[in-house]
């Protein structure tokens, strides 16, 4: 059988295992409450697919703490094609796992031309457990796609190390690019292509060798263009994740418990890649808890093991290759800058483990062929390994399968992370947020105390706490705790946001005011705080500057009705009578099921004598919300002017059913025409 035609077939294998392994992911829910909600299901840009607008704001915005316009894009093509129908996203992030599977076989069988030792780093990139999180979470996209480019980068590398031209130098700028785009993980790859450049490739060149080819001053100048790419994609990164305040400051994580961190999570990597059991979504971090013991010790091992890799690299150049490329590509989030409140995650292993597999699949084959001086002997060497292949393989697809039973949902992710950590607050808190949604307030509750027994200072908590005791109507408790998120965090929109709401609730307009413009300072897109600004503005008569917000609501969500609604009886109160109307009917379009905007039409319709259309509108509007009291008044108030009295009598005893009282004068006048019928 030919090379080309075994490619095809280890490559048609290794999509099919993949498949095969990941395949139940389709079924799974988006982890909303775990930033598939701001990646997905509550982003108006992404849900809006791919326009103009949306592909601006994804190359001009800095949200969620990260500039990645390419990840943004693919969310919105997929809710194009999907709709937030999860088993498309999830379908597109499968698809994008199996071609990095496949590029990473092609690409190492090239290098090095050795396939079926291809072939099972290929496979174990596949189907390990630690790859779950990157495959089954939505939202991060960006690392599967970030690696996609990463494949397609080395790709062309290895063509322009063949045959070095201005053009397929090109290429690999422009891919690697494209890869930063989608993550700047990727600003170590020009660090891998030198890695590369001394096995398997073979450039390197030392002195008073007759091999020709570079030397390691030349290919460093050739990697210029993409370290520059690398230093302006950090800075860009450290601005967005500063902005969105990700990045831990050195009084929260001093650089002794960062580095001790780091130390320990190398090890923790190795250990977890060897025996993948007790994986959870989030681990926390140690902070100055670990024992010195257990810091030395890491620290001992990994210099120990990089002084025998790169000695044994003049016989065996896989060793040094594999184990600097798993510790260089792990540094941008081993935690030396610390980024969020985990100590490590799965999701950071994804690219970092090849160089491990490297290692695996070329030194224990060399390990038992040692000593064998003939091919048949290596032959048979290679041939023992293939049932303990096949068994290693086997096995870690049973366990990726049972961990990707864990994604299924929030609320399993979350308790198998309780399951599997101590005094894990996120996890406390992420199932709070989960039973919340379903009404379960008093569990969503406890777990929201939990999170902060753990955590004191964990402001999330105490706001997503005051939300639901503002649900059980107990606005005071609730107030005490957005005031407490506040104290650990004052610049938290979402806390004063949510505090604006509570006191305007209590009739505390000018302090509701005061919170709503902390808000909209730290996140001035928030339009839910810019039309209750501009209710409060309208509540106190001070039209101009509601009918700003509102404008400023509609111009950041174009398809915010409720704003729209408020700002047509802006305009209606201001004799803009036709400006209202085309507001409130564009209210209408977009949101048909909502009452209020039904209702508002026909006020506007009733103001200019449009009666056969108010009734119109006023009986949608009593159609979606029966016990719509003013909306029976008007109706009675449009009927009479009709002249159908009897049926302005029943919408008149249908407002007072619903707690509406009708004008005396208007009664009168319909009493005039009409006795009052007997209920």
């Amino acid at each position: 059988m030919s090379k080309p035609l075994k490619r095809v077939l280890v490559s048609a294998c290794l999509a099919a295992v993949t498949l095969a392994v990941f395949w139940q992911v389709l079924d799974h829910d988006f982890t909303t409450f775990y930033d598939d909600g701001e990646y997905v299901t509550e982003n108006r840009h992404v849900q809006s697919g791919l326009t103009r607008d949306a592909i601006t704001w994804a190359f001009t915005s800095v949200h969620s703490a990260n500039w990645h316009p390419l990840t943004w894009i693919s969310h919105m093509l997929d809710c194009q094609l999907y709709g937030l129908n999860p088993e498309g996203h999830h379908l597109t992030s499968l698809l994008l796992h199996t071609a990095n599977v496949v590029l990473l076989f092609l690409i190492l069988a090239r290098m090095t031309g050795s396939l079926w030792r291809s072939g099972f780093v290929a496979a174990l990139f596949a189907i390990h457990p630690l790859h779950v999180e990157s495959v089954a979470w939505i939202s991060e996209r960006k690392d599967i796609l970030s690696t996609f480019f990463w494949m397609l980068t080395m790709l062309a590398y290895v063509r322009y190390a063949e045959c070095p031209r201005f053009g397929r130098y090109a290429l690999v700028v422009l891919l690697f690019a494209l890869g930063l785009m989608a993550k700047p993980m990727l600003v170590t790859l020009p660090f891998v292509l030198l890695l590369l450049d001394y096995w398997p490739l073979g450039r390197f060149k030392s002195k008073g060798d007759a091999k020709d080819g570079p030397g390691w001053s030349k290919l460093l100048l050739e990697k210029i263009p993409l370290l520059a790419l690398s230093a302006a994609s950090c800075a860009v990164t450290c601005l967005a994740q500063r902005r969105g305040g990700a990045v831990g400051s050195f009084e929260d994580f001093p650089s002794g418990v960062r580095i001790a961190n780091a130390l320990v999570a190398y090890m923790g990597y190795i250990v977890k890649t060897v025996w993948p059991r007790c994986l959870a979504v989030f681990y926390p971090h140690p902070e100055d808890t670990l024992p010195v013991w257990q810091v030395a010790g890491a620290g001992f091992l990994l210099i120990c093991v990089s002084i025998l890799a790169i000695r044994a690299g003049r016989r065996h150049p896989y060793l040094p290759v594999g184990w600097l490329w798993y510790l260089g590509t792990l540094v941008p989030v081993i935690g030396l800058v610390q980024v969020g409140g985990q100590a490590m995650a799965d999701r950071y292993s994804y690219v970092p483990l090849i160089g491990l597999f490297i290692v695996i699949a070329w030194g224990i084959p060399d390990l038992l062929m040692r000593g064998a001086d003939n091919v048949p002997a290596a032959q048979r060497g290679t041939a023992l390994l293939v049932i303990p292949a096949g068994v290693t393989i086997a096995a870690l697809m049973v366990c990726t399968w049972f961990q990707l039973a864990h994604w299924q949902n929030s609320i399993t992710l979350f308790e198998h992370a309780l399951t599997c950590t101590k005094s894990n607050y996120v996890a406390h808190d992420c199932l709070g947020l989960a039973f919340a949604s379903q009404g379960k307030l008093d569990e969503a509750a406890a777990h929201y105390r939990e999170a902060l027994g753990i955590a004191p200072e964990y402001a999330s908590a105490y706001n997503n706490l005051g939300v639901v005791l503002a649900r059980q109507g107990k606005l005071e408790e609730a107030v005490k705790e957005y005031r407490q998120a506040i104290r650990v965090r004052p610049e938290f929109a979402d806390a004063h946001y949510n505090l604006g709401k509570a006191l305007a609730l209590q009739g505390n307009l000018d302090d509701a005011v005061v919170h709503y413009l902390k808000a909209l300072r730290t996140e001035p897109d928030n339009a839910e705080a810019r039309n209750n600004l501009g209710n409060i503005w309208a509540e106190q008569g001070k039209t101009e500057k509601a009918k700003q917000e509102y404008r400023a609501a509609v111009r950041i969500d174009p398809r915010f009705a409720r704003a729209r609604i408020s700002l047509a009886s802006v305009l209606m109160s201001e004799g803009r009578i036709e400006e209202a109307e085309q507001e409130c009917r564009e209210a209408v379009r977009i949101a048909p099921d909502l009452a209020a905007g039904h209702y508002n039409l026909g006020v506007i319709l009733q103001n200019q004598n449009r009666m056969d259309e108010a009734i119109q509108a006023y009986r949608e509007a009593i159609r979606l919300r029966p016990d719509f009291a003013q909306a029976h008044n008007n109706l009675a108030l449009a009927l009479y002017d009709k002249g159908d009295y009897a049926e302005a009598w029943q919408e008149i005893h249908l407002s007072r059913e619903y707690g509406f009282e009708p004008h005396p004068g208007f009664l009168e006048l319909l009493r005039r025409e009409m006795p009052e019928p007997e209920q």
